[in-house]
């Protein structure tokens, strides 16, 4: 009894820790290039960003280069933040397409893709969405 009681607890952390993680998503931290830039690169694929959630520094440009995976799926990236100097809505290739932008407050900003078929969920409520984090 006592082992199948552990094997069971066992299984209940483990799917939790696994369902935790999954929904964090990966993380990137830019760093400043020597040229005074943060460079990110962002895959977009079946109802995911990757990576999903990113920090950045406020006051110093930002470029994204971002590009979708093969796949007649469409996808876009939308991440509006006027007060913070952010105004993004890309249409997504598998060529990559540069975005930059000079972020100038601090905060977290969602970005997401709002493609959605007729009569399904959109891809945003589906997960395809990530979070933009601005630091001091």
């Amino acid at each position: 009894m006592g082992i199948q009681r552990a094997f069971v607890l066992t299984c209940i952390v483990t799917v939790f820790l696994v369902v935790s993680v999954w929904g964090q998503g990966k993380q990137f931290v830019a760093v400043v290039d020597p040229d005074g830039v943060q460079r990110v690169q962002i895959t977009a694929g079946n109802y995911f960003f990757d990576p999903s959630r990113i920090t950045v520094k406020a006051n110093v440009p930002v470029e994204m280069t971002i590009k979708k995976e093969p796949g007649v799926t469409p996808h876009d990236i939308i991440l509006k933040a006027p007060e913070a100097g952010i105004d993004i809505s890309q249409e997504l290739s598998t060529e990559p397409a540069t975005i930059t932008f000079t972020p100038t407050q601090t905060g977290d900003y969602i970005f997401y893709c709002d493609k959605k078929f007729p009569l399904f969920k959109s891809h945003r409520d589906r997960g395809m969405e990530g979070l933009l984090t601005v630091v001091p």
